[in-house]
């Protein structure tokens, strides 16, 4: 190999070098960024694991963040909707049971439709009146705990087996921590 290739060769690997360094050097910032924002919140940990893999997206931006925050909540209501509902069809179940499973879907209904309407209007934020916005998304944010707690609320009312209380609670907690998580970067963002 001559003096120029050796040379190019050489300097391919230093630049190769140098992107990959700072590319992770960025990466590490960004989640630093995401631990820092998610130190703020009721659950912490909880919130760092559902949200680091979206570090090079959000960058250092805490608009991003309460945007994937809300996405991750909505998609694990959506698990959460699924999971009731396929319980609703398990053979066996008290008419208490099938009564508390049934409220139950329609709280996570309820939940997943507000999650939805606070996922747009964060996507919108920026628009005419951006308090109001926030205001609003708050609120939905709030809703949807109010139902996921409303869902459980039927265990204290009615004789619920201890299977069926389980596989409910698993869901719910997931949504309800995730949601006030999202809640607290909410609270947190400054315009």
């Amino acid at each position: 190999m001559g003096a120029p290739a050796f040379l190019s060769t050489l300097l391919l690997f230093i630049l190769f070098i140098n992107t990959t360094t700072a590319t992770s050097s960025s990466s590490q910032t960004y989640k630093t960024y995401v631990k820092t924002a998610c130190n703020s919140t009721t659950y912490p940990e909880i919130c760092y694991k559902a949200l680091s893999s979206y570090a090079t997206s959000v960058k250092s931006n805490p608009q991003k963040l309460c945007n994937y925050a809300l996405s991750v909540t909505l998609k694990a209501a959506k698990k959460a909707s699924s999971t009731v509902s396929k319980l609703s069809k398990k053979k066996g179940l008290t008419k208490a049971e099938a009564g508390v499973v049934e409220d139950c879907i329609e709280n996570i209904e309820d939940s997943v439709d507000e999650l939805k309407q606070a996922v747009t209007a964060m996507k919108n934020l920026g628009d005419a009146d951006v308090q109001l916005h926030l205001d609003d998304i708050k609120t939905w944010v709030s809703a949807s705990l109010t139902d996921e707690d409303t869902c459980t609320d039927g265990f204290d009312e009615q004789k619920v087996s201890a299977a069926v209380k389980n596989t409910i609670n698993k869901s719910i907690l997931t949504v309800a921590r995730l949601a006030s998580n999202a809640l607290s970067l909410i609270n947190n963002l400054s315009y």
